[in-house]
């Protein structure tokens, strides 16, 4: 029987500081599972899992790694999920989480967040990953393959995500987390001398079967433990989904090949044939007293029954009371997130009026200085515009008087200057026109001349070339 611990201070963090979880996506630049890698032997993850649509997340709560999870966004479940002992506890009440990054790697959001509080802050949302709706009236409960009862605190609230949960029939659910919780406490833990070093791999393989045509239905559920301790040993089981009382024990090279091929669950020493049969044997023992025992459970037997109604009719008593501390816890929760709510909203508003105000007075502040600061940088360039404006002005007037009196006189000036030169220009152009008017005289006497000897000559042409014509004929007839 698990031991009875209450976790509400949790339960409460959870409820109130969602953010607290982180589950983030890891890169495919960094190896294995990142920090996560201290869940596995020799900090060797499996090998073999290698489709594009596995999805290696690191869980994680308190920025502390609590275990690892290679999930498939095809099959929209986690094929395996990473983890160490921690201690039993009884499972407390469920918070579930999604994973953001898994339907939108390009969100802002590196960490877990309850599926009720996203909102619509995550694109694609249920793309790749089930969501609490995909199993809502389907007959199916959600199965943890990192069992919450394996752990505590801080360990239990992490595994409440909807990444390491597959669909599970209630009785499946309840006969998985019942047999592996038993194996790993009563058969594993007291045959490994150094706990720490007990490794759990709780996986899945996916059917056809889908819920709602679109989360994968497990086939059969697998566990496969390795104890690092100078006596080693490793151990592989298997529970069909057929059949919930099933439990085969099976080596870990066997286990194997009912997955992926080339599947290597465990390398390093926990990967070596060399174990301690002994301490294997042991456990098989206890795995096998474990197997009839629930055999047994489900006999006639008398004294199991009377226990059983004793159960039943204590958890009947107990559950309104239980119901109703859950209910004013819930209210306590709800009031105490509204007044953290108000109260920022209020704090957000004084703030938000009062870096406005700052904003604005200094924006006016600035505004005044700079045009002050223009005003009194110009003004000794306008001065100096003046100045030169003025003088330039002066200059003009001295210059346009200057040209007004140049004006007046020299009109005067220039007639009479031109009137003084008259007689000395027209005495000189005498001998000039008397030699042009010689030139003009004895050319045209020329012109006479050639004129009358250019006649005479075209006469003496044409009279020779008369007597050239008329005088041979003549001489002929003779």
């Amino acid at each position: 029987e698990w031991t009875m611990k209450t976790s509400i201070v949790f339960l409460l963090c959870i409820s109130v500081f969602p953010g607290f979880s982180q589950g983030r996506v890891v890169r495919e630049d960094e190896t294995g599972f990142a920090e996560c890698n201290v869940f596995f032997p020799g900090q060797d993850p499996p090998e073999g899992f290698t489709e594009p649509f596995h999805v290696k997340i690191c869980q994680q709560y308190n920025k502390e790694p609590r275990f690892a999870t290679l999930y498939s966004t095809k099959d929209k479940i986690p094929l395996y999920s990473a983890f160490k002992f921690t201690k039993p506890a009884q499972s407390e009440e469920e918070s579930w989480l999604v994973e953001p990054q898994v339907d939108d790697p390009e969100n802002g959001l590196h960490e877990m967040v309850r599926e009720a509080d996203i909102g619509d802050t995550v694109a694609n949302l249920g793309a790749n990953q089930a969501l609490t709706s995909d199993y809502v009236g389907s007959g199916y409960e959600r199965g943890l393959l990192n069992p919450s009862l394996l752990n505590e605190e801080d360990f239990q609230v992490a595994t409440y995500t909807l990444t390491n949960a597959v669909p599970l029939s209630p009785a499946l659910s309840k006969s998985w987390h019942r047999d592996i919780g038993k194996v790993v406490e009563q058969a594993l833990i007291p045959h490994c001398s150094k706990t720490d070093h007990l490794y759990i791999l709780a996986g899945a393989i996916p059917s056809s079967v889908q819920v709602k045509g679109k989360v994968s239905v497990p086939e059969s559920l697998w566990l496969a433990a390795c104890c690092d301790a100078p006596e080693r040993w490793t151990l592989g089981l298997v529970k069909k989904i057929s059949d919930e009382n099933s439990l085969a024990d099976l080596t870990v090279r066997e286990l194997e090949k009912q997955l992926l091929p080339e599947v290597h669950l465990f390398k390093g020493s926990c990967g070596e044939d060399k174990q301690s049969q002994e301490k294997r044997e042991a456990v098989l023992q206890v795995v096998s007293q474990i197997r009839s025992g629930e055999q047994v459970g489900t006999s006639n037997n008398q004294e199991t029954k009377d226990s059983g109604w004793v159960r039943r009719v204590a958890g009947i008593v107990a559950t309104p009371f239980i119901k109703l501390l859950e209910l004013l816890i819930y209210i306590f929760v709800e009031l105490v997130k509204f007044v953290f709510y108000f109260l920022w909203l209020v704090m957000k508003r004084v703030v938000g009026t009062i870096l406005d105000g700052v904003y604005g007075l200094w924006n006016g502040m600035v505004s005044y200085l700079k045009a002050i600061s223009i005003v009194l940088i110009r003004i000794p360039y306008d001065v100096g515009r003046v100045i030169v404006n003025v003088y330039l002005g002066f200059l003009q007037i001295v210059r346009d008087v200057f040209s007004l009196f140049y004006r007046i006189l020299s009109i005067p000036v220039g007639f009479v200057l031109h009137l003084a030169a008259f007689p000395y220009h027209t005495i000189c152009a005498i001998p000039s026109v008397l030699k042009d008017m010689v030139t003009g005289i004895g050319g045209t006497f020329l012109l006479v001349i050639d004129t009358t000897a250019t006649v005479l000559q075209g006469f003496y042409c044409i009279a020779g070339h008369i007597v050239k014509r008329f005088i041979p004929k003549g001489s002929s007839d003779d």
